[in-house]
Formats: structure tokens, sequence, C-alpha cells
């Protein structure tokens, strides 16, 4: 019995997690990917193109402080490489930044120039998703003739003796 109720409980505790991870958890995108966030030798449009992000996954920018940082920005200042206005400023050299709204997002590194030169990254971020949802299994499909019927025959009759049909789900 004790085998019984550890198995069940390990089996519980796995779908918990499993579910917690999924709302919980999301995709960690190293930017730049082994470049990192730099201004030479890194297309970040075209880096961006091959994701997908969404809310609750991480950005995380790479980088030499010395010579950059990460700026957050207006779309409008991002087409300008305006870094003056920022949503936030990251300054570390190794910065995560979660996705926490659904929308477009831009950052853009914020020394003079190397925004001109390409070292800006916009992005779409897409709501949560929870992953696939399983359709219902259907279960048997019984009128209320049948069930008080011994016959298990598909074809019933009502008391006008008018045959009903039974309709089962649909072989989608």
């Amino acid at each position: 019995m004790p085998s019984i109720n550890s198995k069940l409980f390990f089996t519980s505790l796995m779908i918990i997690v499993a579910l917690i991870g999924v709302g919980v958890g999301g995709t960690v995108h190293k930017v730049g990917d082994s470049s990192g966030w730099t201004m030479m030798g890194v297309d970040y449009q075209a880096w961006a193109s091959s994701r997908t992000f969404q809310v609750g996954d991480s950005l995380v920018f790479e980088y030499n402080n010395e010579f950059h940082d990460v700026t957050e920005v207006t779309p409008h200042d991002f087409e300008l490489c305006y870094s003056s206005n920022p949503l936030a400023r990251y300054q570390t050299g190794s910065d995560t930044v979660t996705l926490t709204k659904p929308g477009f997002q831009h950052f853009i590194c914020g020394v003079p120039g190397h925004c001109d030169i390409g070292q800006k990254l916009g992005i779409l971020v897409f709501p949560a998703s929870l992953g696939p949802v399983a359709a219902p299994v259907p279960g048997p499909v019984r009128s209320p003739s049948s069930s008080m019927s011994p016959s298990p025959s598909p074809l019933a009759t009502s008391p006008t003796n008018a045959p009903q049909y039974q309709m089962g789900p649909s072989p989608l």
C-alpha cells in the first residue's frame, strides 16, 4: 500500500510541477547567441525573426559594459536611434529582461553611433500560451430510452414507435 501512495504522490507532484512550469517559466533567449550584444557581426533583426517571444520569456544581454549598454526605448526612438529618453537602461554587462506584456519592445545600445550601425533589437511579444490543449475524450453516447431498455441496438423506438437514431461524436 505505501508503494501505491508514493507512486500517486510522485505522479501528482510531477503534474503540478509541469503545470507550474508552463505557467511560470518561459524561454530564455540569449540575444545574439554566442556573439552576444555587440555592434559588429550580428544582424539582430535576422536573429529575432527566427524566434517567437512570449510573455514570461527572458532576454539575456551579454556585453562588455565598458563599451555598450542596453537601452529600452519607444518605437519612435528606436527608429531614430535616440537614447536620451529611455524606458529602461541596463548597464551591468549581463542583463536579463523578462518580457511581461504582449506587444512590441525595442532595445538599442545607447552609446552614440552603435545603434546607427545596427546594434538594435525590435521584437514582438505574444501573450503567454499554456501549450496545446487536448480535446476531451468522448464517453459512450446513450439516450434516455436506451438506458432503460436492455436492447443494445443503436436504434430505439419512441412511445409513438417512430425510430430514434442515436448520434455519436463527430469522427474529427
